[in-house]
């Protein structure tokens, strides 16, 4: 897991995990407990949101989460690094240890709809045939670095280089950062989690200006 403080926003801890190791969620639940954030933003939909805290959190029992083949090559290649969960045990462990401390939790990604929008906005045809494409070779030939930490960036990089992609993930990522600032400038302590490879965008967008285009995400 990475981290880093945001002294430019104030009291702000950005968390960022490998999605789906379960070892990372200890280091960052012992980052929670030494920060005591007063709130905690999240990079998932409000529609994730609801339901990772409904069948994952307060369920009696977990239901079985399908995964599509991309999903099971990403836990696949990830595996030798350490026991893997799905959905990603660092976000549940997260909602866990805010609920029992009656800490909010706020889901600072555009609804699944807003997301659904941007996608078509930012990835037309040719980009969405090459994504699929680059999708289905990182499947069959995952990347094979010596640590979790690169394996993540890896992933994301084969996956996600064409320029709409790259659109799509900073159109995302300057909204969870409106919001995120949002939410800092009416509480003490915030503490923000988001997937590994999210965290050079979310920071960068944290610690420079802040984007004029950025309200129109």
């Amino acid at each position: 897991m990475i981290l880093a403080r945001v002294p430019r926003e104030g009291g702000v801890l950005l968390l960022a995990p490998v999605r789906g190791l379960a070892s990372e969620s200890d280091e960052l639940l012992r980052e929670l407990d030494a920060f005591s954030p007063t709130v905690v933003g999240v990079g998932l939909s409000p529609e994730e949101l609801r339901s990772t805290t409904e069948y994952f959190v307060v369920a009696d029992a977990e239901p079985v989460v399908p995964l599509t083949s991309n999903e099971a090559a990403e836990v696949r290649g990830l595996v030798r690094f350490g026991e893997v969960r799905v959905p990603n045990p660092s976000v549940v462990e997260t909602l866990r240890w805010a609920a029992a401390r009656s800490i909010g939790v706020e889901p600072l990604d555009p609804s699944d709809e807003r997301s659904a929008s941007l996608f078509t906005e930012h990835i037309g045809y040719v980009e969405l045939v090459r994504r699929t494409v680059r999708e289905r070779r990182v499947a069959r030939h995952p990347p094979t670095p010596s640590t979790a930490d690169e394996f993540a960036l890896q992933w994301d990089r084969e996956i996600a280089r064409g320029p709409g992609s790259r659109d799509l993930a900073s159109a995302r990522n300057r909204y969870f950062v409106r919001r995120a600032r949002a939410l800092a400038g009416a509480e003490a302590r915030l503490a923000l989690v988001v997937d590994r490879e999210r965290f050079d965008g979310v920071r960068s967008l944290l610690e420079g200006p802040l984007p004029s285009e950025m309200a129109d995400d």
